[in-house]
């Protein structure tokens, strides 16, 4: 089991389905936090530490079929207890403030709804590997599935292909997972927050500044 002493520091993660513009936003958001003082670690899922990033290309490059479902969720957790570990759990621990682009949350929108591996396995799967360990604040940046799948497929002709699996799976899959995220942030309300990623760029990050401003009394303007 995960236990870190939260002595100054936040846990932020930024989820979405392709194309939301986590990202972007993250870059945008982490600069903002360094101006006001705060020293952020900014992380990423799967990946984030020396062994994660190794079973990162596992997941988000190759076949779409290469994996079974429960051998990706579970390729997914054996990243995490890494980057949790290595990474997030020293930070947080140090008091600082640590921002990740994906956590947990997307295991639950991606295998458990996208593959239809159900939430309560993900979520006993959780406890299992990371017991209680939950970020303070999780942002859903959501988006409509044609819209954000023309954006990813806009950024890959630019950057190029290769981290693209989840990208290639098919519609209906997108559609279960963008239905996931919408039933997580339902059912925790109290953790999570949903922004409109059509808003534009600059509505999106002063909306994320304010949700950061209402749940930890931290300015960033």
């Amino acid at each position: 089991m995960i236990q870190t002493p939260r002595v100054q520091g936040k846990f932020i993660s930024l989820e979405g389905g392709e194309g939301a513009g986590k990202t972007t936003q993250l870059k945008v958001l982490a600069d903002a936090m360094k101006r006001a003082g705060l020293d952020p670690v900014i992380t990423r899922e799967p990946g984030g530490a020396p062994g994660a990033e190794v079973i990162r290309s596992l997941l988000v490059e190759g076949a779409v079929d290469r994996w079974q479902p429960m051998t990706e969720a579970l390729l997914h957790f054996a990243a995490r207890l890494e980057h949790v570990k290595e990474t997030i759990a020293p930070a947080l621990g140090a008091g600082r403030w640590v921002v990740s682009d994906r956590f947990s949350d997307s295991t639950v929108a991606y295998q458990g709804y996208g593959h239809d591996l159900g939430q309560d396995s993900m979520t006993r799967l959780h406890e299992l590997v990371l017991g209680g360990f939950q970020t303070d604040l999780t942002i859903i940046l959501d988006i409509p599935v044609d819209a954000g799948l023309a954006r990813a497929g806009k950024r890959e002709a630019v950057v190029g292909a290769g981290e693209d699996r989840y990208e290639r799976m098919g519609l209906d899959f997108h559609r279960r997972l963008r239905d996931g995220f919408l039933d997580i942030a339902r059912r925790n309300p109290e953790r999570c927050s949903v922004i409109d990623a059509e808003a534009g760029p600059e509505r999106v990050q002063g909306l994320i500044r304010e949700i950061i401003l209402n749940r930890f009394g931290v300015d960033l303007t």
